[in-house]
């Protein structure tokens, strides 16, 4: 029997689980994650950014975590020795026609307390050189870093304090007893008092076992990058942003200068003909069905259909994908660019088309299901853990359920 259990092997999974151990000293906590490693997903596919909270409404969820984990981030990376930097990073206006929805960006900054300054085309040039633009805001706060390491590290701190991480068991059953949920896996059962949910593509799913109900659902995006050519590297010195479209709940196509000194370049958002789809081949004809059936999707894209349009040819045609990057850094060229790795971000949609613009935690009785954590969760994962321990607590005040409590000391 478990104390908690924590479906998903993800940042945010293995950051609640850690915080369980932290706050519940003795506690048995256990982790189950279906692949083979942690952060195999969406975690090991993002762009390793460290967010500032710039773009989130103010007063939400992402607003406030995105700021407090940029810095919980680089805190929790120089305690433990892992790979970031702190590079700042510029949203440019390249025409006259971007400056308005620049500096409402701006003004958001302010409200959110992010450390933000507005530039002059040759103050941009001074950071990045080889950037267009008419005018540019730069986030001093942005930076970079390894989330798979940050997510061995979570998982390293847990085992040290005991506890039991299970690698490649898919959760396949969620059923909750009254006092104790059991959960059906390909390797068997187990019981906990409390199940968090943090299946991230499949959190939905999860939920919806467990007798929750999210009231959206979760459709995959995937965000295709290509990739600088060594001999190009030196175009980006840090990070470099569009003005995105205030209608369409992604950052535009962008450049990431990467922990390891490569530079990405992306993501579009096409629509996935799987959950776990990464290339443009993939895809699964039940998982395509529950897709293309909901109608919160065909209610998307009729308010969207131009921009999703766009998002798709650009995805299909490499000439288009060049322009938008040429829109940053007009220099730039097809010989410059190399395709690269893929990702999918777990979109919660609500039925009637319109986004869940924030991190969704569902409460259920001694249960709950974290069904809306895309970027910046990455970023936030600290802070995220956080507030769903503090939620358990909670939980633990008004149920039957009592506390962990720590093995007493047996006398020498």
């Amino acid at each position: 029997m478990f104390d908690f259990a924590v479906i998903g092997g993800g940042i945010v999974g293995l950051s609640t689980a850690m915080q369980l151990s932290q706050k519940y000293p003795g506690c048995k906590v256990l982790v189950l994650e279906k692949e083979k490693h942690w952060a195999a997903h969406q975690t090991g596919h993002n762009s390793g950014v460290i967010h500032s909270g710039i773009y989130y409404k103010p007063g939400s969820y992402k607003a406030r975590f995105a700021k407090a984990g940029a810095k919980s981030m680089a805190d929790f990376a120089i305690k433990h020795n892992i790979a970031h930097e702190i590079t700042g990073k510029l949203i440019i206006a390249s025409d006259s026609s971007e400056i308005a929805g620049l500096e409402k960006l701006y003004q958001r900054g302010l409200e959110n307390d992010v450390p933000v300054k507005k530039m002059t085309p040759a103050e941009a040039k001074e950071i990045e050189p080889h950037v267009a633009c008419v005018q540019a805001v730069q986030v001093s706060s942005t930076g970079i870093i390894d989330y798979k390491q940050v997510c061995e590290t979570y998982a390293k701190e847990l085992e040290k304090m005991g506890g039991e991480l299970r690698l490649e068991t898919k959760v396949t059953g969620l059923a909750f007893g009254g006092s104790v949920h059991v959960i059906e896996t390909n390797r068997g059962a187990f019981e906990a008092k409390f199940v968090v949910n943090c299946a991230g593509l499949y959190s939905d799913r999860v939920a919806k076992m467990g007798k929750a109900d999210p009231q959206a659902q979760i459709v995959p995006f995937r965000g295709e990058y290509f990739e600088l050519t060594p001999e190009k590297r030196h175009l980006v010195k840090t990070l470099i942003y569009p003005v995105p479209n205030p209608d369409f709940p992604f950052l535009g196509v962008h450049f990431t200068k990467m922990i390891d000194g490569s530079v990405h370049a992306g993501p579009n958002a096409v629509l996935s003909f799987r959950r776990e789809g990464y290339h443009k081949t993939d895809f699964d004809i039940p998982e395509l069905l529950e897709i293309l059936t909901y109608p919160g999707l065909w209610k998307l894209g009729a308010k969207n259909w131009r921009e999703g349009a766009m998002e798709m040819w650009r995805s299909w045609n490499r000439a288009a994908f060049l322009k938008s990057l040429q829109h940053l850094i007009p220099e730039l060229t097809d010989a410059d660019i190399v395709p690269t790795h893929a990702g999918v971000r777990a979109q919660a949609l609500k039925p009637d088309g319109g986004m869940v613009d924030d991190f969704l935690i569902v409460e259920a009785p001694q249960a709950l299901h974290v069904c809306n954590a895309p970027s910046p969760a990455a970023t936030a994962s600290l802070e995220i853990g956080k507030e769903i321990v503090a939620r358990v607590e909670k939980h633990l005040a008004t149920s039957s359920m009592t506390a962990p409590k720590a093995p007493e000391l047996q006398p020498a």
